[in-house]
Order: C-alpha cells, then structure tokens, then sequence
C-alpha cells in the first residue's frame, strides 16, 4: 500500500501548486503560469534522483527510442493541461477549478481500460464514477438546470490532458529495469527538463515580458515549483507502484486540501453544491481503497 502514501502526499503538496498558481494568474498570463510550475522544478529533481543513487546505488536508465516518445508526450500535454487549468481558474473560484480537474480519474479508467491494459474491480469502477458525479456536480452552476456547458468541456479537456500524461508517464516508466523509486525519477526529470526547456524558449522569443514579470515574482515563482516537484515525486512514484486509475481517483482527496486552502488561505466561499461534491469524492476515494 506504499502507493497510497505517494498519492495522498501528491495530492496535498498538489493542492499547494495549484494555490500558488491561482494567486500567479491574477498578474501573469497562462504561458508565464505554466512556466512557473516548471522552471526551479529541475534541479530539485536532479537533487532528489542524486540522492536516491547515494543512497541505492543502481544502473543507469535505457533511453530507448519508446521511453523518449513517452516521456516527449507527457511533456507537451502536461503542459496543455495545465494552461487549461489556469483558464479554469480564471472561470470559476480556486476549489471548483480545481475539482473540475480531477475529471482525469474517470477518463484515465476509460483510456487506461481501452487502450494501456488496465483493469479495475467492481469498487474501483464504481468509485470512478461516483468521483466523475461529483465532477459534473461541481461544474454546475445553481444546480444541474444552469449547467455551464463551456466549463465543463474545458474541465473534461483538462482532465484528459492529465490522464493522457499520467498513463504515458507510468509506461515511460515501465520501460526501465530500475527500483521503482529510480525509475520514477528519471521519468520526472526527463519530462520536467523539457517542459522547462521548450517554455522558457517559447516565452524569450513570443512574450519576454512575461518572463521578466515571472522573474520579478521570485518568491511564489520558486513557492509554485517547489509545491509541483514534490508533487510530481509523489505521483510519479505512485504510478509506478498502481494502475493510474486507482492513484487518481484515490488523489481526488486533494479536492478536500484545495477546499480548505480556498477557505482558509484564498478567503473563497464554498457553496453547499460544492461540498456535496466534496463529499462524494471522498466516498468515491474511499471505494477505491477498498477495491
């Protein structure tokens, strides 16, 4: 069960992520607040994979032509996902955001069942769908009559932009003949290093401005890549360890941290609607661990 211990710790420093990234899109557009996810995040990585070889000492990864394909992909849609979830952000308040993204659990169950060979039990697959209810519920604005069509695509868009990645990481992963912990690592720093790469190249020629401002903000800059690397560690260690399905519906308790970082940090109200679904993803989560 050690993958429960990766994905609740994921799942909060995830939701510290997510805050910072909130508060950067007040002043900084959705290219400068994806960078900022990434741009210290790398030498954290490299220090953390540095530490586990002092530590167990072990061969180096296999870059095969699939693990870079892998690796590439789950670059560039994580990088998609998360411009959409600042554009959430920007629709709803923090906590709804936020739980508009965790559509990824439902989707990875799908995609992950069709096409990556996984498979879940009776619980799990009930507990996928309970979380994706509470979803649908919590995109709804005064009910399931004032449904925002538009959020909720753009919030299905971004979960599935986070599930392709989640299942292209675990299969990079699984590529590699390492100690689950190494080979987590090395897939961590690979796709951390490009997405720092191809953003920061992006903003210098289309939007120094950007940059600049990002850098004038060192601070919650440093604060959001930090939260995101170690959120990162937790992940991908969990997907290394269990079917994406299972750790991203489990990581759906990462609505419940969010709820009160929005409460307590952000001063946001929570509506009854949203706490309901709150509330089923819990149950949804706690289906999971049984199943």
């Amino acid at each position: 069960m050690l993958w429960t211990v990766f994905t609740l710790f994921a799942a909060f420093m995830q939701s510290w992520r997510n805050a910072f990234q909130n508060k950067l899109s007040k002043d900084i557009n959705v290219a400068g607040v994806t960078l900022a996810r990434f741009l210290w995040a790398s030498p954290i990585a490299a220090f953390y994979l540095a530490g586990l070889y002092y530590w167990q000492p072990a061969a180096l990864p296999n870059f095969s032509s699939l693990f870079v394909f892998y690796i590439v992909a789950a670059a560039v849609m994580q990088i998609l996902a998360t411009g959409l979830m600042v554009q959430l952000f920007k629709r709803n308040n923090f906590a709804v955001g936020a739980g508009l993204a965790k559509s990824e659990a439902i989707v990875a169950a799908i995609l992950g069942t069709l096409f990556f060979g996984t498979s879940l039990s009776i619980f799990g697959w009930f507990g996928v769908l309970v979380g994706g209810f509470a979803i649908l519920l919590m995109s709804s604005r005064g009910g399931f009559k004032g449904l925002s069509i538009s959020t909720l695509l753009i919030g299905l868009a971004c979960g599935t932009s986070f599930a392709l990645t989640s299942l292209w990481v675990r299969e990079a992963s699984l590529t590699q003949d390492l100690p689950v912990l190494h080979r987590a690592a090395w897939v961590l720093l690979s796709v951390i290093s490009i997405q720092t790469v191809m953003l920061v190249i992006f903003l210098l020629v289309k939007q120094r401005a950007t940059f600049t401002a990002l850098l004038q903000r060192p601070k919650l800059t440093l604060m959001t890549s930090t939260a995101s690397c170690l959120g990162s560690i937790g992940w991908f260690s969990a997907m290394s360890l269990q079917a994406v399905p299972y750790v991203k519906t489990l990581g759906q308790v990462e609505v419940f941290f969010t709820m009160l970082i929005s409460l307590l940090w952000l001063k946001e109200r929570i509506k009854i609607k949203d706490g309901a679904g709150l509330l089923l993803i819990a149950i949804a989560a706690t289906l999971v661990m049984f199943g």
